[in-house]
């Protein structure tokens, strides 16, 4: 589909060029989290993110789609259209000369993907570098935000599950650092609302784990972030078509035949498709000498009800009536039920480890504190976190906004008739979220942490950890996912 980028903003932003003072010729603006009002509770900082990926997207679609046609269809239908939208006679003089310039003016610096910082830090700068084609700095605001807060939301949740993951593992079992990378699993791509999104928020989950089925988000990688090798990965997994098509009276010969086609590797089977604790204490049972002879892991998937419980076992109340057939399994969990089964290991922190043969996943509403919680839970009975792989899906990548870390594309600063001004904004009916920076920026590091200095000269602004990712058409210091990756290894190392 081929849309003209001229109109990838706010309708409003295409009478703006006119409403700037007489005798503007620059327009800076910033890309900044401004709030945790909205965040998870265990988020407290931001990870840089997703500017490599969101000016290619723009880069190319200017490339492609504008530049690259007549200028007198790309021009012409943004006559028609906003003649139309605006009820006037649009004058698209300022398009053509764009498109006669055959580039986008702009310069756009960015903190190093990879790179956590605190609110209130911003993440991107961007002004325009041809005086006449001021009003392109904030026309691309709507494009730039709609791109940016996505793949860094996604980035930042899965980094703060990266923490809390991690810092189970080495209480628990640090000899199995390794396992992180595939503890947190992106299930998320049935529930997003896109595929650009499942790109983005995907992309997102990958630089802090590997285990991913949201295959789109390897076609990221690699067209935004020119990874060539390994990006990530997957098991043989059932569904529950699977299971019922084996039928409900046949549902161990499903397991069978399964365990007979995959003889080796991991193989996933969702297990509560009828009766969860009957697969786990009597089909596993009845399979133990097949699965235990078998090279590799067999993975159950339960994927209903209240994953702490599921997987930990179920606390009663004195409100609640534990009379259950299966009370014994309820309040064991999955966990110590394969553990009845088929016993394991007792690391050198004294806490138990499956067998190798067999281990368990859960991918349903699967959030930060639940998966805080499941490890708290398992290492309470003695069990070591990376028992369980949680599959992170949509509840926790699609139910965001811009707001959920306050996001917004702010200028403050502009220059007209020769003369710098320092520009801001601070809403007396505003709780202070809203008050931008002001002036030039520049975003310094040290002791104390990344720090935002405003008020800049152009010399100062020059300064500072900001760096060139964008100007006239061209990109500069590009970055790799496994770059990335690398940068936010050793962040949570440093915890």
């Amino acid at each position: 589909m081929r849309i003209n980028p001229l109109l990838l903003t706010d309708g409003y932003k295409t009478a703006h060029h006119n409403m700037y003072p007489k005798g503007t010729t620059l327009v800076y603006s910033n890309f900044t989290p401004r709030s945790l009002k909205h965040a998870p509770k265990h988020c407290n900082e931001i990870v840089s993110f997703g500017q490599q990926m969101a000016m290619k997207i723009i880069h190319e679609a200017f490339q492609h789609d504008f530049f690259n046609q007549p200028k007198e269809l790309v021009c012409g239908e943004m006559k028609r259209e906003l003649s139309m939208y605006l009820n006037t006679d649009y004058d698209v003089s300022h398009f053509e000369a764009l498109w006669d310039l055959q580039y986008l003016p702009i310069m756009v610096k960015a903190i190093e993907e990879g790179t956590v910082v605190p609110v209130k830090v911003p993440v991107l700068t961007i002004y325009n570098t041809v005086p006449e084609f001021y009003w392109i700095t904030n026309y691309l605001e709507t494009i730039i935000s709609n791109l940016l807060w996505k793949p860094i939301t996604s980035a930042t949740i899965a980094h703060n599950y990266r923490k809390v993951l991690t810092s189970w593992q080495e209480k628990t079992d640090a000899e199995r650092g390794w396992f992180i990378d595939w503890q947190g699993h992106d299930f998320s791509m049935r529930g997003l609302d896109s595929i650009d999104a499942t790109i983005s928020s995907g992309i997102g989950h990958l630089t802090s784990f590997s285990g991913s089925d949201s295959l789109p988000a390897i076609y990221g990688a690699r067209k935004y972030y020119g990874e060539t090798g390994f990006i990530a990965g997957s098991v043989n997994a059932t569904e529950h078509s699977v299971m019922c098509a084996g039928g409900k009276e046949d549902e161990i010969e499903t397991f069978r035949r399964l365990l007979d086609t995959y003889p080796t590797g991991i193989l996933s089977v969702v297990s509560d498709t009828w009766d969860l604790w009957k697969v786990c204490t009597e089909h596993l049972v009845t399979l133990k000498e097949e699965i235990m002879n078998r090279d590799g892991k067999l993975v159950i998937r339960p994927d209903s009800g209240d994953p702490v419980d599921i997987l930990c076992g179920k606390r009663w109340n004195d409100e609640q009536n534990p009379y259950d057939e299966n009370v014994d399994a309820i309040e064991k969990g999955v966990v110590e039920l394969l553990w009845d089964v088929f016993g394991g290991t007792i690391n050198e922190q004294g806490y138990k480890v499956l067998d190798s043969h067999i281990g368990a996943i859960y991918g349903d509403s699967i959030t930060i504190d639940r998966a805080n919680e499941i490890c708290e839970r398992l290492e309470a009975k003695g069990f070591a976190s990376t028992n369980v792989v949680l599959g992170i899906g949509s509840f926790t990548y699609q139910y965001n906004t811009r707001d959920t870390f306050g996001f917004a594309m702010k200028a403050t600063y502009v220059e007209v008739n020769g003369e710098g001004r320092e520009i801001f904004k601070d809403p007396i009916t505003d709780d202070g979220t809203k008050k931008s920076a002001t002036g030039l920026l520049r975003v310094t590091t040290g002791e104390n942490g990344y720090k935002l200095v405003d008020s800049q000269t152009w010399a100062g602004e020059q300064t500072g950890i900001l760096k060139p990712i964008y100007y006239d058409g061209n990109f500069y210091n590009t970055t790799t996912l496994t770059e990335i990756r690398g940068k936010l290894g050793k962040l949570v190392e440093l915890v």
